[in-house]
Parts: C-alpha cells; sequence; structure tokens
C-alpha cells in the first residue's frame, strides 16, 4: 500500500528545471532510496516532500493529506534528518528531545516518556545529560534521528544519513536504520554512497538532472546487472589519469571508485591481456585481475554513465 504518493512533480527556477516531472510512491513499511550525483535533483525533491521548497507543479500525497495544499499537516505527520544537525550545543540530550516535541504539540508526560525511551533504544541513556556539543558525530547523527522520531511521525526522511561519520558509526548508524525499518518505521532515504542504498533500500530511484532514469526493487536491479560483466583491477601507478584514455582506446566503460581500482564493465566478457598490456606500456603495475559479480553500484554507473569517482568528487566538491 503506498503511503506516499509523488506525481508529475517540478521544481523551476526560472527557466531551470531542478525537478523535471517526477513520478513514484513510497510503500508503507519499506526503505526507499533516492540516488544520485550532486545537482541531480536529490535535495530539492526532499525539500518539497518536507514542505521546505514550494512546488512548481505536481502533486504530493501523504496517505490523505495533499502535502502541497496543507504543508502543515503534512509535517505534523513526518520526521526529518538533514544531513547537519539542527540540534542545540548548549542543551543537553534529554532537553533537546524536549523541546523537539514542544515544537510538536506534544503532551508533556508524552514527550518526556517518549524522550527516555528514545535515549534507551538509541545507547544514550548515560549521555542523556550530558550537553549535545560533548558528544562525538555518531552519538550526534543518532540523537538527530531519535529527535525526527519523537512524534512518532508515519515517515522518516534521512538526507545523507551517514555522512562524514567513522567508519564504527557508519556501521551503527545503518545497523539502527534497519531495526527502526524492522519496528515498522517507514524510511525514505537519500545517499550518494550507492552500496548503502544496496545494503538498506528495498527500492530505488535513481535522478539525474532532475528526472528518473529508473526506480525498481534493489533484488530486480541487480540481477538486471547480470547482464554485464565487470572486470576489476587492483594497481599501482598513474591509472587516475588513464581512464580516459582506456575508454576511448577499448570499446568499454570504465569507473574508477578509487585511485587503485579500476572497473571495467562490458556487454561480454574480454580478454585480459589487451588490458594488461595496456597497463604495463604505461607503467602501471596490475597486482590483482578478478571478474566480480556486479553491484548496485555497476547497476547504477551502467544506466546513468556516471561513475562514481566522479559522484564522490562532486559530492566532497559541493562539501567545503
Amino acid at each position: 500500500m503506498a503511503l506516499l504518493e509523488v506525481k508529475n512533480l517540478r521544481k523551476k527556477y526560472g527557466d531551470f528545471a531542478a525537478v523535471d516531472g517526477i513520478d513514484f510512491s513510497v510503500e508503507a513499511g519499506e526503505i526507499f532510496g533516492l540516488l544520485g550525483p550532486n545537482g541531480a535533483g536529490k535535495t530539492t525533491t526532499i525539500n518539497m516532500l518536507i514542505g521546505l521548497a514550494r512546488v512548481t507543479a505536481g502533486e504530493i500525497r501523504l496517505g490523505d493529506v495533499d502535502c502541497v495544499a496543507r504543508v502543515k499537516d503534512a509535517q505534523r505527520r513526518i520526521g526529518v534528518v538533514a544531513d547537519e544537525s539542527n540540534l542545540y550545543d548548549e542543551m543537553n540530550g534529554f532537553d533537546n528531545l524536549i523541546f523537539c516535541g514542544s515544537l510538536y504539540g506534544m503532551e508533556k508526560r508524552r514527550r518526556e516518556r517518549r524522550a527516555r525511551e528514545l535515549l534507551e533504544v538509541f545507547g544514550l541513556s548515560e549521555a542523556g545529560n550530558k550537553p549535545f556539543k560533548a558528544y562525538s558525530k555518531g552519538m550526534k547523527r543518532k540523537l538527530t534521528i531519535a529527535a525526527g522520531l519523537l512524534h512518532e511521525p508515519e515517515i522518516l526522511f534521512l538526507d545523507e544519513p551517514t555522512t562524514g561519520l567513522d567508519v564504527e558509526s557508519v556501521r551503527q548508524i545503518r545497523t539502527l536504520i534497519w531495526e527502526l525499518n524492522r519496528t515498522g518505521v517507514t524510511v525514505f532515504l537519500t545517499t550518494h554512497h550507492i552500496e548503502e542504498a544496496e545494503k538498506l533500500c528495498h527500492r530505488v530511484a535513481f535522478i539525474v538532472k532532475g528526472k528518473l532514469v529508473r526506480m525498481g526493487m534493489v533484488e530486480a536491479l541487480l540481477q538486471e546487472g547480470q547482464g554485464q560483466h565487470v572486470l576489476e583491477f587492483r594497481v599501482e601507478g598513474k591509472a587516475p589519469s588513464l581512464q580516459q584514455e582506456l575508454t576511448q582506446m577499448l570499446p568499454v566503460q570504465v569507473d574508477m571508485p578509487d585511485e587503485k581500482t579500476v572497473r571495467v564493465l562490458t556487454s561480454e566478457r574480454v580478454e585480459l591481456m589487451p588490458f594488461m598490456s595496456f597497463f604495463s606500456k604505461r607503467g602501471v603495475m596490475v597486482y590483482e585481475a578478478k571478474w566480480i559479480k556486479p553491484s548496485l553500484e555497476d547497476v547504477f554507473v551502467n544506466i546513468t554513465g556516471i561513475g562514481l569517482a566522479q559522484m564522490r568528487k562532486e559530492k566532497e566538491g559541493a562539501q567545503r
């Protein structure tokens, strides 16, 4: 059953269409991921869904609520966790949650009970009396998610939930999202970490230049990716500068998740020797070459033509 329905949603700034007529729905009880590079329209879309950006055209419905015409009513039924915390440094964890509850008009006893309950669930009971500024990045993200859940919303919007966190905190937040969903929380997630979406989401949609270019169950998209072959090289040398040359030389698609990994995507299996010769002539040492099972990252690259290295570079640039 669709909890959130979006039809022909558009957002224009003058002649520029940041979001250009997209349609999708989010089912009750699922984790839905909106994936795309920086500037693709993810943030604009989520801002319209949560009532922070005016809709140029289109429909947004949350259950029986018209979110465009009744913004305030819709906001009472959603939880929002931005990529940067909006809590107060000088207030402790418990008081931050109490304050958020008062903004939603929660009765005092209910918000105090709910705050203690969430501090316990999120493993923050001992930190509840400490000022927010003393929290680690992972603890801050946990409390921010708790604040978004305080009023028991029908759907939780998470914008880049693990950006800027250390590896252990990322693992904890991902586990937390999964556990929340198991209890029935519907989650709308935006991320540029495609592997995160593969681990967490039931369905995903790829957005590029304001348009949805593909949407489906993660398992179905991965199955679709079985029709392509991925050859991965682990290298030492000047491989990043050779990506364009390799693409021009051979009829393949090339992506570089990092400076030591070269992935070649092809519609059929190819011989290794032309690649080995290519790298050898340019002083690049290959210390591992293997065929790998396509991931959601590979499917994304194949569908959009956007490499993951490019996507991460754009995100890093946007954060500076």
